[in-house]
């Protein structure tokens, strides 16, 4: 499929587009702002946009206000549908984030509850005990999602919140042409309904993407029972910017393994280095000048890779525990290309026109603590990637074929016969075909 092959960019309109942090319902066509960076993306060689919510909210966008309406703060459903008009113009595909556990404090249906109580005709939407009350003295109790009484929790169970989100999805298809949604805290949702949504959606486009935010492991079900084609990979996130801090690459490797052989053989991660709940991976990283090998290594591993607006120029973002994300979300006026992303962007076309780094196996050849060799193959395309992490050059000796292989970062012949010296601080990618 589409996504199999796609390199991903993640994009928070609301922070990159400068709106206030709290709804303040003023329309400001701010969303328009992403149509200059399009250019710059198809250069760069994503495939794919997923968008945070674009969704009218109350304030950091997974408060829903109104499933049909995009953020005031960010303008209006036709400027939204430009922007998809013209990111499928550049032959990029358009994911959204779909938020159905909860909603805002403002959606709607929870405004006419806390008008009219019991006598609503939404009461059933959401889980209230009417004998008790919440801490905004709304006169009942409502469940609130994982104690976030600002997160409403509606009750899917109802059908008529059913055929609202379907209808709400029907409309972001017809009007948007949307590719795909990443459905957000889908360890929450019902497995069942995610299997209700991604039928609905495939019946509407054979080939619409589903993803699911999963944060930990054995999470299987995500692909049988609920019907999705991939989930979130935490787990390899983790291992990333720790196997470079520690200088321990055995945890990426055991973690990479675990993955792709063990617990979802066959199945497909969305893999990452930061994105809008975590630190940038720029601020992770102990030693910078490792962070043109962590996107290598992203882009050479299996998973269909993500990166995180703005991170491949190597901005700097860490949340303040408790208080605020919005230093990970900056408003940005232009793309700032530079040496880095220049380079991810040479990762990136090489991921692209190989499909042994996209669709290919992949098997362990050298692993120390600093430096990890491993091989990808499809159909008789070889493709051995060799990463150093260490300030010294390193001598290895993969057991791979004799003979000319082809540098693909350099495009120089390079005649192996046991031996490979890698620079410090280095990742090389060698191709040779059958």
């Amino acid at each position: 499929m589409w996504y199999q092959e796609t390199v991903f960019y993640q994009i928070c309109p609301l922070g990159l587009c400068g709106a206030p942090e709290v709804n303040d319902d003023i329309q400001a066509h701010r969303i328009l702002k992403i149509k200059d960076f399009v250019p710059y993306l198809q250069e760069l060689g994503i495939g794919a946009v997923y968008f945070n919510p674009v969704f009218n909210s109350d304030s950091h966008g997974y408060d829903t206000r109104d499933y049909n309406l995009i953020d005031t703060r960010l303008g209006t459903n036709e400027d939204f549908a430009e922007v998809c008009k013209t990111l499928h113009e550049h032959d990029i595909k358009v994911v959204l984030d779909g938020v159905f556990n909860h909603v805002g404090r403002g959606f709607f249906a929870f405004r006419d509850v806390q008008e009219k109580g019991p006598a609503s005709p939404y009461a059933n939407w959401f889980h209230i005990n009417f004998d008790g009350d919440s801490s905004y003295g709304d006169g009942f109790w409502y469940e609130g999602w994982e104690g976030h009484y600002e997160l409403v929790k509606l009750n899917l169970d109802n059908p008529d919140v059913q055929h609202y989100l379907l209808d709400a999805v029907d409309y972001w298809i017809k009007c948007f042409d949307i590719d795909g949604l990443r459905l957000d805290v889908a360890y929450s949702l019902p497995r069942w309904f995610m299997a209700m949504l991604s039928d609905h959606c495939k019946s509407l486009k054979q080939d619409f993407f589903m993803l699911g935010e999963v944060l930990g492991d054995n999470a299987g079900y995500m692909y049988t029972e609920a019907k999705l084609d991939a989930i979130t990979d935490y787990p390899s996130y983790k291992a990333f910017w720790s196997s470079f801090n520690s200088l321990n690459m055995f945890e990426y490797a055991h973690t990479l393994k675990r993955n792709a052989m063990d617990m979802y053989r066959g199945r497909d991660l969305l893999t990452f280095v930061d994105n809008h709940d975590v630190n940038r991976i720029s601020s992770t990283l102990t030693d910078e000048r490792k962070l043109p090998l962590v996107f290598g290594l992203l882009m050479a591993a299996p998973g269909i890779p993500c990166i995180y607006y703005g991170s491949e120029w190597g901005i700097k973002g860490e949340k303040i525990q408790g208080v605020t994300d919005a230093p990970l979300r900056p408003e940005l006026d232009a793309p700032q290309p530079n040496e880095l992303s220049d380079l991810v962007s040479k990762y990136i076309h090489m991921r692209r026109g190989h499909k042994a780094l996209t669709l290919g196996d992949y098997k362990d050849l050298v692993l120390t603590n600093k430096q990890y060799v491993l091989e990808r193959n499809y159909e008789g395309e070889k493709i051995v990637v060799a990463l150093n992490i260490d300030d010294a050059p390193y001598t290895i000796y993969p057991p791979i074929e004799h003979g000319s292989y082809q540098d693909l970062m350099s495009g120089e012949m390079v005649d192996y016969n046991g031996q490979l010296e890698l620079p410090p601080l280095s990742i090389t990618y060698l191709y040779k075909h059958a």
